[in-house]
């Protein structure tokens, strides 16, 4: 195995005395930085590559697999160690992904970048005591519309030799799924997805629905902005009306769209308590 590692520290898990009705045990969680999810490339500011938080004393963890919002135009890794130390603290091992960003690259480069580290924690995690079988995706906003993406057009795991289905689960949080709506392409900067109505269709979630879907959380606050409120409203009930049984969703009671995720590390957050019960399954 061909791994740079950069950096290995050990911090203390989530108040180590403390215990969530979701998450009975704690753990200490060991951080490997900068790990590549790709191999013969080497994309500026280490857009290629992943941080792993991994559970101590816990073999054969389940896995979730991270990725940042911020419009698909900004955001690295080292903002979101929160959610690392949060969820491995749990018992999770957790991958944090770096992916390219806008202006510099369009889609469908952020997608490709988030099934190639998706691909890799499949093939790769077994190896820091991750167990294959149950990878879950998680995103906020930005990210959660990658994690939604993935989960609905087979295109991007096909590359790699796998589908949807090899996706255990999805937790969209504040996320988006209608490109070519308000509030997204139409009201951004066009290198995100250019200025082609048929690219914003091809590239959003809600356009992309298959059989046998992964479960699915969508989580949104109760301070989103309207738009973003109705698309995930509407998303979830797009999915059970084309016949996905396995969708939930919730809104988090006094959170705005940056709450939603900055309080995850807080004590009993609601959403990290949806995301952990829901991964638990």
């Amino acid at each position: 195995m061909n791994v740079r590692i950069a950096c290995v520290v050990l911090v203390t898990g989530f108040g180590a005395a403390t215990a969530t009705p979701t998450a009975a045990q704690t753990y200490a969680v060991r951080v490997q930085r900068d790990v590549p999810y790709l191999q013969g490339v080497n994309y500026t500011d280490n857009k290629d590559k992943l941080d792993l938080y991994l559970p101590e004393g816990r073999p054969n963890a389940p896995v979730i697999v991270s990725y940042y919002g911020n419009q698909l135009m900004g955001g690295d890794k080292s903002e979101d160690a929160f959610i690392g130390r949060r969820f491995a603290s749990a018992g999770f091992v957790t991958a944090v992904v770096n992916y390219r960003l806008s202006p510099a690259v369009s889609h469908p480069a952020h997608i490709q970048d988030a099934a190639a580290s998706f691909a890799w924690a499949k093939r790769h995690i077994a190896e820091y005591g991750g167990d294959p079988d149950r990878v879950f995706v998680i995103g906020y906003s930005a990210g959660g519309y990658l994690a939604a993406l993935l989960s609905t057009d087979p295109r991007y795991l096909a590359a790699h030799q796998l589908s949807p289905r090899d996706i255990r689960g999805v937790v969209a949080v504040s996320a988006f799924y209608w490109v070519e709506r308000r509030g997204v392409a139409p009201d951004r900067d066009a290198s995100v997805w250019g200025s082609d109505r048929k690219v914003w269709v091809d590239a959003s979630p809600a356009h992309n629905l298959q059989a046998n879907p992964p479960p699915v959380l969508i989580l949104y606050a109760d301070r989103d902005e309207d738009w973003r409120r109705q698309q995930n409203v509407e998303m979830a009930a797009t999915m059970k009306a084309a016949g996905h049984k396995d969708v939930e969703i919730a809104m988090i009671a006094n959170r705005t769209h940056a709450t939603i995720w900055r309080r995850i590390d807080a004590r009993n957050d609601e959403t990290a308590e949806h995301i952990i019960r829901f991964a638990s399954r």
